[in-house]
């Protein structure tokens, strides 16, 4: 296998598209748009004929060039036209550059690798299967997400009203962004940038439900790509916990998709309030792997302390 180190004008992003939408783990995170939004300048790891293709998103601090998994993209790593062993996993993990010092990301299910000093560690995603009849995914609710949407009903609450991906940024942003300060001002462009751009494609809708005042409870924004619906960004004001805004805005896309072949990707469940609630409405667990490699020499490590710098930004 001859695998080739591509910085990001070598990209051929015509035959890198058409890999992704024919690979067997396909995400939507791993098109060169996505990428181009979420990590810009992003370089690659591709087989000649692109039948394998593997991005690499990267930044820089203290001089040193590291891996990270950039925001609102959950899994990267190696995606593949062709069924892959860890035998491949292998050959693409050791043909990362080694200038990219540290090494930390996230990869698909299928993606295993044995190697001394590189870190496997599994991680939680939710996912639902809409491939039943809306009564028979209902059914599989839990009691509380039941009598939530009917208390949603019963308040007055208004769902799935497509409002502007600005509205959504500012409910995110005033509810959870400063409490929790991960993100930063870009950041908050990203987001902004990747819903409008998956608007103007026509695969993304921006949905919130009104409380009986009209004010904005609780919204999310869902894309749609190849068998999957992601529930990719959500946020939802102190009234959504009251009013259950939020139970009824995914109830309603529920409803929209079932008795289709997708799966509505949760995105998410490492935490574990968030894991259960996506169970509350029937999703399965299904685990992910993280991937850390630190190739740091010691005395970084100890001196700049640069390994905790990086993993708070990539978490």
């Amino acid at each position: 296998m001859m695998i080739s180190y591509l910085k990001h004008h070598e990209i051929d992003k015509g035959r890198w598209d058409e890999c992704i939408s024919r690979s067997l783990n396909r995400r939507v995170y791993a098109f060169s748009w996505y990428l181009d939004i979420v990590a810009p300048g992003w370089e690659a790891l591709a087989e000649e004929d692109y039948t394998c293709v593997f991005p690499l998103t990267f930044g820089r601090k203290s001089g040193i060039t590291y891996l990270f998994q950039p925001f609102f993209a959950q899994q990267l790593g190696l995606f593949s036209s062709v069924p892959f062993d860890a035998g491949t996993a292998e050959l693409f993990t050791r043909a990362i550059p080694a200038h990219f010092r540290y090494i930390d990301i996230r990869v698909s299910p299928e993606f295993n690798v044995a190697i001394p000093d590189v870190d496997i560690s599994q991680r939680s995603n939710h996912e639902l299967y809409l491939e039943k009849s809306y009564e028979d995914i209902n059914a599989a609710y839990s009691q509380n997400t039941r009598r939530n949407i009917r208390k949603s009903l019963e308040s007055g609450v208004k769902a799935g009203v497509d409002v502007h991906p600005e509205d959504l940024v500012k409910v995110f942003r005033e509810n959870f962004g400063e409490r929790e300060g991960k993100l930063r001002n870009r950041d908050y462009k990203r987001m902004e940038d990747l819903m409008n751009a998956c608007l103007d494609k026509g695969n993304g809708s921006v949905r919130a439900a009104f409380d009986r005042n009209g004010q904005i409870s609780a919204a999310a924004f869902f894309l749609t790509d190849g068998n999957r619906i992601y529930f990719l960004f959500a946020a939802s004001c102190q009234s959504a916990r009251e009013n259950g805004a939020m139970f009824q805005l995914i109830d309603q896309a529920v409803k929209k998709y079932a008795g289709k072949e997708l799966i509505l990707d949760f995105e998410g469940g490492d935490e574990v309030n968030m894991g259960r609630f996506y169970k509350s409405f029937g999703a399965s667990e299904i685990l992910y792997n993280g991937l850390l490699w630190n190739r740091l020499p010691f005395l970084v490590n100890t001196g700049f302390r640069l390994t905790r710098t990086i993993r708070n930004r990539v978490k």
